[in-house]
């Protein structure tokens, strides 16, 4: 029931933008303000702002907080050092995706853990029972709902900000982050990432922050500043090929299925790495594709089926959209690997009953 939906503290602030709203991993959250193709644009031509506070956000801190994360992570936590970020995900003892995370690392004792919203309490849950069997020294505590978090998003996100702080924004590489003064508040995080592919930047801010530090940024005239939802949030990871948990990623699905072995490091001790290993050996039963429709005004979508040249199924579509840029349909999937031909590449999408060919493609769908 919508009655039941959380909200962010810029819930109001949507309103008065007069954004459609729609439900999303239990929170109200702005479908868009325009129009979905304005705002996917602006973020690929010039610049735009989400709202993206719903997202989990915790602190593991502790004198064995590394080689924790280390064991109940697939990625190797010992590659990064203080004020780096990195993607990695949970996974459970047979191997499928409990969550995929960024990981920021604030110093040898302390990591910020950004998960999923749909997620927050089985994370919770599934760290600290690792925690107690583990007997490590750490704690774990769930800042969610204490601190907001907005994405800048764009070629013009570094112009339309580095007003606002004393931190040289260029001079932050990708996927590292600073701590400073954002907009007169000290403390603030500013990390060089995003969900978009774009050139971006993310902010972590106390919730008693966000509203004012949302209307500075979107008042902004030498820079225009779209506010962006969630629909164009998802078709512009989609061109990036990044995967959305509960669709494209799940505890049904291994990274090694997801094509997620660049964030699966077997060279350390982890939760079901015997069973990752062989998966990486011996191949799996079923691979994670990602698709072109050339014929034109063909879009696929959640759900639809996939079929071989003899119309038997073969598998599923994840994730479907229309490229903006491409100005095609473009797709995620899962396909069984016993009947899957690269070479021969006769594929086809079910839309309304009728077949359409697909075309087996490498991520990313688009250059940045």
């Amino acid at each position: 029931m919508l009655d039941n939906l959380k909200k962010t503290v810029l819930y109001k602030c949507h309103l008065q933008l007069k954004a459609k709203m729609t439900s999303y991993s239990g929170f109200h959250m702005p479908l868009q303000y325009t129009s979905s193709l304005i705002e996917h644009m602006s973020v690929r031509n010039s610049v735009g702002i989400f709202d993206v506070s719903h997202m989990g956000k915790f602190i593991l801190k502790g004198k064995n907080s590394k080689e924790f994360l280390q064991y109940l992570t697939t990625n190797n936590v010992y590659c990064i050092t203080s004020g780096q970020a990195q993607y990695s995900c949970f996974v459970n003892q047979l191997g499928g995706i409990i969550d995929d995370l960024i990981i920021y690392k604030i110093s040898e004792i302390e990591y910020l853990l950004i998960v999923n919203a749909s997620n927050i309490e089985k994370d919770k849950i599934w760290i600290n029972k690792n925690i107690d069997k583990n007997e490590h020294e750490i704690k774990l505590l769930d800042l969610s709902q204490e601190y907001s978090l907005l994405s800048i998003q764009g070629p013009n996100s570094l112009k339309s900000i580095q007003k606002f702080t004393n931190i040289s924004l260029s001079k932050i590489p990708y996927y590292h982050f600073e701590i400073g003064i954002f907009s007169g508040i000290d403390g603030v995080l500013i990390s060089r990432t995003g969900y978009t592919g774009s050139k971006g930047f993310e902010i972590y801010i106390q919730n008693e922050y966000a509203e004012n530090i949302w209307n500075n940024i979107l008042k902004r005239k030498t820079i225009k500043v779209i506010p962006c939802g969630i629909a164009s949030r998802d078709s512009l990871r989609l061109e990036m090929g990044y995967r959305l948990y509960g669709q494209d990623i799940s505890e049904t699905t291994t990274p090694i299925e997801s094509g997620l072995s660049w964030i699966t490091k077997f060279e350390k001790k982890f939760i079901a790495k015997e069973i990752l290993e062989k998966q990486k050996k011996e191949g799996t039963y079923k691979n994670f594709i990602s698709f072109v429709i050339e014929e034109k005004g063909k879009i696929p979508r959640k759900g639809y089926l996939l079929k071989n040249k003899e119309n038997l199924t073969i598998g599923n579509v994840t994730s479907g959209s229309f490229s903006p840029i491409l100005k095609k349909g473009i797709g995620l999937g899962y396909i069984l690997l016993d009947r899957l031909d690269i070479k021969q590449n006769s594929y086809f999408v079910s839309i309304r009953k009728k077949r359409i060919p697909i075309k087996i493609v490498k991520l990313p769908f688009i250059k940045i």
